[in-house]
């Protein structure tokens, strides 16, 4: 795997919502570095991007409550287990669940395992709420994908969170995630 800066030169064989990404980015300022590599949709396929990148990517999850009325995005370390009972107390939320693939794709327009905080570009309708885990936070930089598992983003978080955000017109409330209980 190559360190890049920034988009690729050639797009052709790239999908129209990683190219819509980088469009994004591009417009927005906001820089970035890129390596591409085989489907990493796992964290496990992630850990040799991670060496590349020389940040942590983010293990991102698309949940949402039983009725389907309520979607979230949870941006968490990869290293940490996920606690559904811990997350449900924090923001009111019973019964939540890994939402369905459909639903990835009509408010991120994004497909299992690529799921990235860049797919918030795409939900016009504000229809899904950011969570951030308190220790994703603490690190300077922010691991995701462009929208696809092919390929892999670095980016100061400060650009993320202060410029893209507003931009996308998404806040986010921080969460904190024990691990283990």
């Amino acid at each position: 795997m190559i360190l890049y800066e920034g988009r690729p030169e050639d797009v052709s064989g790239r999908l129209a919502r990683e190219i819509r990404t980088y469009d994004f980015l591009d417009k927005l300022g906001i820089s970035y570095q890129r390596t591409d590599h085989e489907r990493a949709d796992t964290m496990e396929a992630c850990n040799a991007i991670d060496a590349v990148l020389n940040v942590v990517i983010c293990k991102n999850l698309f949940l949402c409550n039983r009725q389907k009325t309520a979607f979230y995005l949870l941006m968490m370390p990869g290293g940490k287990k996920f606690k559904t009972k811990q997350l449900s107390a924090q923001i009111n939320s019973a019964r939540l669940s890994f939402a369905e693939a459909e639903d990835m794709l009509k408010y991120l327009d994004i497909e299992p395992g690529a799921v990235s905080i860049m797919g918030l570009m795409n939900d016009r309708e504000h229809s899904v709420r950011l969570l951030i885990d308190e220790d994703i936070l603490k690190d300077e930089y922010i691991g995701c994908h462009p929208c696809v598992c092919t390929s892999s983003l670095k980016m100061k978080t400060a650009d993320v969170l202060e410029r893209f955000l507003p931009a996308v017109g998404h806040t986010y409330r921080t969460v904190q995630l024990k691990g283990e209980e």
